[in-house]
């Protein structure tokens, strides 16, 4: 089929999706079309990339950045600002809510002042804070988490057919070659195998959720099947063939055991107290980093990997001696600049520009410092999650799979960064209001068995559940 043809056929296709799966009785509000055209980009290329305006080989130009892109991005925040101060209370109860989240932001912008190009360095965290706003005008919305289902069907009916597409295609826009030029590899609507991962990871995971969530909805109505189930079907299709043919084992790993985390949590009761449900977080990213860094070299070999984690061990060990200062970084978005990234890449021989760790990535730009300060968010945003589990659990198995992604995702990749779909989802989890008890919720049925115990009972358990 020629490739016009084709493209007409796969838009008509994608409209005859978006009207199959729009729901008439559901009312969304227009401010959710911000956050999606946000993560259109963020889970494909720059506007500048699609417009063919940017090359990673010019040195100015990567540090100028692309002028299309900062039109386009800084209208998108212009606009989601206007959008948080109409709903300026909520806002503020969240951003109070999250104070160890404005506290590594806050470290983040300020370690510019250090940076050996702070012009550059401002500029990306001021990008970066793009993220924080589109995070923002997603949960102040009404009902938050049916707008996330939304906001994922609209950027998955986009970028999966459209990634097919230019694979079939248009190959020299979905697919690419090793620096070698002996292995060919899928990309689609990203710029390499480990970005189609991601969108596959990030956004399918989601549409996983939303089909099971639409099954479960159908059976209780008397098991009559809808359009959008029909078409969350059909994505999840799309989506694990384009996960399988990424050959991102990391992504396909931590797809396997962040569903199975949601799947478990959603299931059994027993695993939803926050005893079972930490030491299923801390098994799954135990297991990962036995694996990874363990010695484990046959299981690695058996997943179609080398033990050096495809050269990351040696570029790891290359890249330590060249941190700039071991407190507080070479500032946020800086290391890979300048004439350090010509001798890294000298050593390497691939060209490289990121540290394929993302606590390694972040150590490098923002030192210890920046390491704790990421620690406290963590460890805080956990809380939130564990509370989420316990108000709601169907809620909480949702936020707690994307808490855990980033955890194990950055054993090999980094992508605690700006414009990152882990690192936005990642926000959504453990920034996201704390919801009410549902009759399901553990923490209801404690209270309302509490309520039945005698006073001087009650009293003597309250103060026990104090101090754990």
């Amino acid at each position: 089929m020629p490739p016009r043809v084709a493209t007409v056929l796969f838009f008509v296709g994608i409209f005859f999706l978006f009207a199959l799966n729009r729901k008439r009785d559901a009312h969304y509000s227009k401010a959710l079309w911000i956050p999606v055209i946000w993560l259109l980009i963020a889970g494909s290329r720059n506007v500048g990339q699609w417009l063919d305006m940017s090359s990673p080989m010019d040195q100015d130009r990567y540090l100028e950045g692309n002028p299309i892109d900062r039109v386009v991005l800084g209208s998108l925040m212009a606009i989601g600002l206007v959008i948080i101060f109409q709903r300026l209370k909520k806002a503020q109860a969240i951003l109070t809510a999250n104070f160890a989240v404005l506290l590594y932001f806050f470290y983040c912008g300020f370690s510019s002042l250090w940076s050996d190009y702070p012009d550059v360095s401002f500029k990306r965290w001021f990008r970066g804070a793009g993220d924080l706003i589109m995070v923002l005008v997603i949960l102040t919305d009404d009902h938050w988490l049916e707008s996330i289902k939304r906001i994922v069907s609209r950027v998955v009916l986009f970028l999966f057919p459209l990634s097919v597409l230019l694979i079939r295609y248009y190959p020299n826009l979905g697919r690419g070659y090793n620096i070698a030029g002996s292995a060919m590899f899928w990309t689609g609507v990203t710029t390499d195998k480990n970005g189609l991962g991601v969108l596959c990871l990030i956004f399918g995971l989601a549409t996983v959720w939303n089909f099971l969530e639409l099954y479960k909805e159908q059976k209780q109505n008397g098991g009559k099947w809808t359009k959008p189930f029909y078409v969350q079907g059909f994505l999840v299709l799309i989506m694990i063939w384009l996960l399988w043919e990424s050959n991102s084992m990391t992504s396909i790993s931590c797809f396997v055991l962040s569903l199975s985390l949601l799947l478990s949590v959603g299931r059994w009761q027993f695993a939803r107290k926050p005893l079972a449900t930490t030491f299923l977080t801390l098994s799954a990213v135990g297991l990962s980093a036995m694996v990874l860094f363990g010695g484990f070299g046959a299981v690695l070999e058996a997943l179609g990997r080398n033990p050096t984690l495809t050269g990351r061990t040696e570029v790891w060990h290359i890249l330590l001696p060249f941190a700039q200062n071991p407190w507080v970084g070479s500032g946020y978005e800086s290391f890979w600049l300048g004439d350090r990234l010509k001798k890294i890449g000298n050593l390497t021989s691939n060209g490289i520009n990121e540290a394929h760790n993302g606590y390694l990535e972040i150590y490098l730009n923002l030192g210890w410092i920046g390491l704790i300060l990421l620690g406290i968010v963590i460890l805080s945003g956990y809380r939130r999650v564990i509370a989420a589990i316990r108000l709601n659990p169907e809620e909480g198995k949702v936020r707690l799979a994307y808490f855990l992604i980033p955890l194990i995702y950055n054993f090999t990749e980094a992508a605690y960064k700006m414009m990152s779909p882990v690192w936005i989802f990642f926000l959504i989890a453990i920034m996201a209001p704390l919801p009410a008890p549902t009759s399901e919720s553990p923490a209801k049925i404690e209270s309302e068995t509490s309520q039945s115990l005698p006073v001087s009972k009650r009293r003597m358990r309250y103060a026990l559940g104090n101090r754990l």
